[in-house]
């Protein structure tokens, strides 16, 4: 019988996907409008989706992001997940690991993901408030390229059986510090203000995902998880918590540091993944839509959507005018009345609207 840790990891994938059935994803990148121009002397041919990063060298701008791993049927669900990463040249990162450090039979549920793509872009995963020695662990388990570590200070609030001390900026910065790959400090899908990511930077973070609200929605996982009978839906009032994931990116505009910023959360189209580009993300992460996919059509239907994607986004790319990745922050856009409102309150630069 698996243990109630692995118990949570399916509860959590049946959740995420009776979510999505019910309500969904709507992208927030909908609230922004990419100036069309009918001249852009371009060449679909001459496109290059390459990131253009030396440690995160994806051939593809956007990446099957963490999901899932810790039991029987999720570690199958990682193994489909690696099938199609392998075939179709896509970066993988695996879910929360934190339960192989503890229970040995979960570790083979994340490293088959490294056995059936053996020459893959992996990321290990996870959360805040371990040791660098524990994430090196969770990079050696699957051999990983990079590694993640989630923080989702709202998910544990939620969460019955979740953490209490969110004092977590000393040990990510241990990781930061000594971690051998790449370390990218990922939001579960409450985004980032530009304080937060202020304070990252501070501390050495050369990799930030803002991972903002509009996709997979863990307050609402955790509270149908909670299976309070007196008080259902007890924490009701934390659905829309968080900030989106275009507001995100506009925080993410601020003038800082040299970061690297990573996006995702309610990604849906080809179209969001450049509208996000033009924001200022390097890569973006496909979860929800990606599984949906998956546990509804099967492996060779999720290959076909990722392949229809990488045929879509260099004609996208010229439509817009670029040719490379760094073309995008140059493609002027408008914002909706709603996140320009965002943007004028947060006190966000001006230029927002890129009218160049």
């Amino acid at each position: 019988m698996e243990s109630a840790h692995a118990h949570r990891k399916d509860e959590h994938l049946a959740v995420a996907e009776a979510q999505y059935r019910k309500h969904p994803p709507v992208s927030s990148l909908n609230d922004i409008r990419l100036i069309h121009r009918s001249l852009p002397e371009t060449n679909v041919n001459n496109v290059s989706l390459a990131v253009e990063d030396s440690r995160l060298p994806f051939d593809f701008p956007f990446y099957i992001e963490a999901m899932t791993g810790g039991s029987q049927k999720t570690g199958e669900i990682n193994e489909q997940l690696a099938h199609v990463a392998k075939t179709t040249g896509l970066a993988m990162a695996v879910g929360s690991q934190s339960i192989a450090l503890k229970e040995f039979e979960a570790i083979k549920t994340f490293e088959n993901a490294r056995k059936i793509n053996p020459d893959g872009f992996l990321i290990a995963n996870i959360g805040a408030g371990h040791t660098a020695y524990e994430a090196q662990r969770v990079v050696d388990m699957i051999g990983a390229n990079a590694v993640e570590v989630h923080i989702n200070v709202p998910q544990e609030v939620v969460m019955a059986e979740g953490d209490r001390n969110y004092r977590w900026i000393e040990s990510l910065g241990e990781i930061i510090t000594t971690s051998p790959v790449p370390v990218i400090i990922k939001e579960v899908g409450f985004g980032m203000d530009a304080s937060t990511i202020a304070q990252l930077e501070k501390i050495g973070a050369q990799y930030i995902n803002v991972g903002g609200r509009s996709g997979t929605n863990f307050a609402q996982i955790e509270d149908q998880r909670n299976r309070d009978k007196e008080h259902p839906n007890s924490h009701a009032y934390l659905y829309d918590w968080g900030q989106t994931t275009a507001e995100s990116l506009l925080e993410a505009r601020i003038p800082r540091g040299n970061a690297t910023i990573l996006a995702t959360g309610g990604i849906q189209t080809p179209l969001d993944v450049v509208k996000a580009q033009v924001l200022g993300a390097k890569a973006v992460g496909v979860a929800g839509h990606f599984l949906h996919i998956l546990l509804n059509d099967g492996v060779d239907a999720l290959i076909q959507e990722v392949t229809l994607w990488q045929e879509h986004l260099p004609k996208l790319y010229a439509m817009v005018g670029a040719q490379k990745q760094s073309d995008l922050v140059h493609v002027p856009y408008i914002l909706s009345s709603e996140l320009e409102s965002y943007a004028r309150q947060r006190g966000l630069q001006s230029d927002y609207t890129n009218l160049n």
